[in-house]
């Protein structure tokens, strides 16, 4: 009798996930900088892929050789807002920062990713990014524009949550975290405002607020206000997001 563990081959391949860096100025220094905070990559890693940082660029043949080496996308969120021009709108009171060059890029690279019906996955600002990109508007501030609206912008740790939302039966989020109520953590001033074509609201939070979306049409487009990466050891049911994601990846793999 053999008592030894079975091997079954190799461990399945680690897909190529193309994130996107945040871009900040330092005003003391000479040249401005890519940043990512590590959660991201580690909740990549975690899942079980292979974290690409990728460098901003307005050359669409760019673009398109990034997406030709990776098998998903995860677009990031930051302290910055979305030009108001981009879902046809004019800026309002209580608009924040911009960073105009970071959103063509995402945009572009969004674009490109779903046009493959490559997996993305937009976290924060990358969620309101996929809502836009898909045809839909913004909130341009929570506080002002929506009545009886909850503080969003936590002031505390970051790994603990700040409320719950609910999060839609039938919808690749629920396949990913469960159905139900699931807390959250928040740090956002603006929100989905009208959806997008073929975007369906898959989280609200208890005040009405847009937590989550995803497209109908695509095999995996999904975007989260929260941070489920600052999350993973404080509620570890977060970490599903990122391995539905990266499975998804794994079998978009040509």
């Amino acid at each position: 009798m053999n008592n030894h563990p079975r091997h079954h081959g190799p461990p399945p391949r680690r897909p190529n996930i193309g994130i996107t860096p945040d871009w900040t100025q330092p005003a003391d220094q000479a040249f401005a900088r890519y940043e990512l905070k590590v959660p991201y990559s580690d909740a990549v890693l975690r899942a079980g892929g292979l974290p690409f940082v990728l460098p901003y660029s307005d050359d669409p043949t760019c673009v398109e050789a990034y997406l030709d080496r990776v098998s998903g996308v995860l677009v990031t969120g930051g302290a910055f807002d979305i030009p108001p021009e981009v879902y046809g709108e004019s800026a309002r009171e209580g608009l924040g920062a911009l960073k105009e060059g970071r959103t063509a890029f995402e945009a572009a690279l969004m674009r490109g990713a779903l046009k493959r019906n490559m997996p993305v996955l937009g976290i924060c600002g990358g969620m309101q990014l996929l809502n836009v990109v898909l045809g839909g508007t913004l909130f341009q501030d929570i506080g002002r524009e929506v009545a009886g609206a909850r503080e969003h912008e936590q002031k505390h740790d970051r790994t603990q949550p700040q409320h719950p939302v609910d999060v839609k039966s039938g919808t690749l989020l629920a396949e990913a975290v469960g159905h139900g109520q699931l807390m959250v953590n928040s740090t956002h001033h603006q929100a989905v405002r009208a959806t997008g074509k073929d975007v369906v609201v898959c989280a609200v939070a208890p005040d009405g607020v847009v937590e989550a979306v995803e497209s109908t049409v695509h095999v995996f487009a999904v975007g989260v206000q929260w941070h489920p990466e600052y999350m993973a050891t404080t509620i570890p049911v977060h970490n599903g997001l990122y391995k539905s994601f990266v499975q998804k990846a794994r079998e978009h793999r040509r």
